[in-house]
Formats: C-alpha cells, structure tokens, sequence
C-alpha cells in the first residue's frame, strides 16, 4: 500500500529548499551534507530523505522551481505589457524591474543558479541550462525591439549577457538596509542608466557602443561573466 502524503509536504519541501538555499550560498553545495540540511531543517536526517532521495535532488528541485519561476515573470511581464500597450521601452523597464524585484527575495536561490548548475546530473543541467536559455532568448528580443538600431543579430548575445551582468551581481554589493534598495534601484535611474551604458539615445546624441568600445572587448567581458557562464556558452553555441 502507497504511503499516505501528509497535507503539509508541499509546504514542508518549499521550507527545505529555501533553507537550504540559505545554507547554500552561506557553506557553498559541496561543502555542505544531508546532516547539515537536516539541522538547519530542525529534523532528522531520516525525516529528510522522506521528502528528497539526496541532495542532489534537494538542488535540482531548487533549480529547477526557481528557473520555472523566472520564465514565470517573464510570461506575465509580456502579458500586462501587451494588455496595457507599452511601449517596448516601457516593457524592457517592466521586465529588468520584475527581476530585480524577484532577486530582492531570492537571493540564495540566485546563488544556487549562478554557482551550482554544475553540480547537478547531465540530465538536470540540461533542463536548467535549456530555461536558462529561454530567459536569455526573451531578454535578447526585448533588447532588439527596444534598441532596433542598436541590437543586432550579430551582437545581440553580446549586449543581453552585458545586461545580465548588471543586474545578475546586485546581491553582491546592494545592501538590502543601505540607503539605496532594489526598488530605487528599480527606479528611471536604472533606466536611465541602462540607456547610457547600451549608448542608446532615441535621438542619437550619444556615440554609438561599438563606437567606444571594439567587439573583441565585449566578446572578453561576456566570456568572464555568469549567467552562469556555462549558460552564456551554452545560449552562444545553440543560437
């Protein structure tokens, strides 16, 4: 006979994964057993394997609901956007501020992503990278229908990872008490400083990126950043 599942495992596993998110980004994966997870859990390591087979599985899930919870955000930004006829600028500042405000409670599961794919089965890593893969394809368009005569085919990859690069770090340096928070971060600041950093002026005022800085520096920059980086390779070689 099937073993009956209690009315709060959904619950119980959520708490287990945003606890070992935290315990994650604070030990690193490798560093941290099933014993750990289990006390930072307040239960047993034998209660524990009742609800993942081991941690690996802890990590996949993880992964795997928080990338399903991007491509979320995503659909919905393009969604209100549509219904409520923004512009395509007003969209792109819609969807940067969606994800900076899911990184404002997401901190440890954006750790887990930008550092711990790696560790996960081919298969799994497979089924993150392909998410992953997505959000970069949706950011890519939105880019190239805000900035047309800037985004090309040629350097959209290239101008997308830039644009992760700067908003992907935040929780390194933002202090979430610090004078500025993610939604003054969220704010025609952002916007505006977006706009100066892709040299993109509706009125082309300002010189052109390509102008300022050659190709080969970008393609540098986005060989040394994560999205994580095995995403970056991953999103060039299937695009």
């Amino acid at each position: 006979m099937a073993r009956t599942r209690a009315p709060d495992h959904d619950t119980r596993r959520e708490q287990i994964l945003e606890l070992a998110a935290a315990k994650f980004a604070q030990t690193s994966y490798p560093s941290t057993s099933i014993a750990d997870l289990a006390t930072a859990s307040g239960t047993s390591k034998a209660r524990l394997y009742h609800y993942y087979a081991s941690k690996k599985a802890i990590l996949f899930d993880l992964l795997d609901r928080y990338t399903k919870r991007l491509m979320l955000i995503i659909a919905e930004v393009e969604g209100a956007s549509q219904r409520r006829g923004l512009t395509e600028r007003e969209a792109f500042a819609k969807l940067v501020r969606a994800f900076l405000t899911e990184y404002e409670t997401s901190h440890s599961r954006h750790v887990a992503l930008l550092n711990d794919v790696k560790y996960l089965e081919d298969t799994q890593r497979e089924i993150v990278f392909e998410r992953q893969r997505g959000i970069v394809a949706a950011f890519a368009r939105q880019l190239a229908r805000t900035y047309p005569k800037r985004a090309t085919k040629e350097n959209q990859t290239a101008l997308t990872m830039m644009v992760f690069g700067m908003i992907n770090w935040t929780f390194t340096w933002l202090k979430p008490d610090g004078k500025l928070g993610y939604r003054e971060l969220s704010s025609t600041d952002r916007e505006r400083l977006l706009s100066h950093f892709l040299a993109l002026d509706e009125d082309d005022r300002l010189l052109r990126f390509g102008q300022i800085v050659p190709d080969r520096v970008i393609e540098n920059y986005v060989a040394n950043i994560d999205f994580s980086r095995d995403t970056v390779l991953a999103y060039s070689t299937s695009n």
